[in-house]
């Protein structure tokens, strides 16, 4: 491989410009990008200055593609330059910290979700649901829990009876931070134990939408009303970034998997399950109804080292990249330092108020992860756990 010294020749030099930057677009894996690289200088400049693990990481994800900068948040306050920086040099390293920035969320994307301490349930909490047919016994709270009897009482969500079988009804869930990567979707109909024949109250198909909500952050009550939050989750509140393709349910009475096409990237952290259409009638009153036992969206969370602010309306968000969050344990994460900058302490608490949610899920009984995981010991571990590619690939 030809080096930066003297006068010997560059492949970039022999094959020009136009030439390499189509060499370079045909490596489809982040990895392959990497040590293209780390070749020689001229090759990390030419990679830097052409964008090209951004490309690279809206090709994988789309939803990238919203994301209208990226920017390196420093847990010091960066200290004043000795000397005046040119804007050459200023947009040279703004390059450089937006490769950095990109070449880490390429390694989350194609990181191994069956890796170990890879994937948990990321629902944080309930935000909606389209109909509740009897408030509160039959709320969509129920499907945050893992059984479907809780002290020995029957526990799911059951929609409004429709006359017309092709009503489809919504299910609205808030994920345990503003920027996840989502494999898959679990979801159980309920089986109505209770009723002669046992009828299984499945969905004929499921689609999933993923994106953020609209109104101002905070505004996004808990599952408190009769009415489960039909205000807030009104289509018009939302802007979504991805929906998958239509699945179709079984009538089983088992917790089914909808694995998405590829991974989602979720930004905004909120995932709309729609159940298209009811299947089974009701004996006492002839109506349908959808009734789901439990949903797990199944991913991680990728906080707090990235942190995403949604700049407008039109879902145009800012990446928030803190490399020093990613080798603090959860303590450090808790604590606050006289000599950590503005936004740090910003972004930090943001992610704390969500962890601390998370925490009172969990103590409060909604503990919807695996029994393997262990609780609240997940949180930690997943949250504050990196996405490079391996150990001998690091993304600088």
């Amino acid at each position: 491989m030809a080096k930066d010294k003297g006068n010997t020749p560059d492949l970039l030099d022999w094959v020009g410009p136009d030439i390499s930057a189509a060499i370079f677009r045909l490596l489809h894996h982040p990895a392959d990008l990497l040590r293209a690289s780390a070749a020689q200088r001229s090759w990390r400049r030419f990679v830097v200055e052409n964008d090209f693990c951004r490309t690279l990481c809206e090709r994988l994800c789309p939803e990238a593609a919203t994301l209208a900068s990226a920017v390196e948040v420093s847990r010091s306050s960066p200290p004043p330059p000795a000397s005046p920086e040119s804007s050459d040099d200023a947009g040279a390293r703004a390059a450089e910290a937006e490769f950095r920035i990109y070449a880490h969320l390429c390694g989350e994307l194609v990181a191994n979700p069956a890796g170990p301490g890879r994937s948990i349930d990321c629902i944080l909490h309930c935000v909606g649901a389209s109909s509740t047919d009897n408030f509160p016994d039959e709320t969509i709270e129920n499907t945050l829990e893992p059984q479907d009897r809780i002290n020995h009482r029957p526990s799911y969500w059951s929609s409004g009876g429709q006359d017309d079988g092709a009503v489809p009804e919504t299910l609205t869930y808030r994920l345990c931070s503003d920027i996840c990567v989502v494999h898959e979707i679990k979801l159980q109909p309920f089986k109505a134990y209770f009723q002669i024949g046992q009828p299984i109250y499945s969905s004929r198909m499921v689609r999933f939408r993923m994106g953020h909500c609209k109104l101002p952050r905070g505004s996004e009550s808990f599952v408190t009303e009769e009415d489960e939050n039909q205000a807030v989750i009104a289509d018009e509140n939302y802007l979504w970034t991805y929906t998958s393709p239509e699945f179709p349910m079984l009538q089983e009475n088992s917790l089914q998997s909808f694995k998405l096409p590829r991974p989602v990237l979720c930004i905004g952290g909120v995932v709309k399950i729609e159940l298209l259409g009811g299947v089974q009638k009701q004996a006492s009153d002839d109506r349908y109804y959808i009734c789901v036992c439990h949903a797990q969206v199944v991913g991680r969370s990728l906080s707090p080292v990235l942190m995403v602010d949604i700049s407008d309306d039109g879902g145009r968000s800012i990446l928030k990249y803190l490399p020093a969050a990613r080798g603090l344990c959860a303590e450090e994460v808790m604590q606050n330092k006289s000599m950590d900058s503005l936004e740090w302490h910003a972004l930090l608490d943001r992610y704390r108020h969500i962890r601390h949610l998370a925490i009172m899920q969990v103590l409060t009984g909604h503990a919807r992860f695996n029994e393997q995981d262990g609780g609240v010991g997940l949180i930690e571990q997943h949250e504050l756990g990196g996405g490079d590619v391996s150990d001998d690939d690091h993304f600088a």
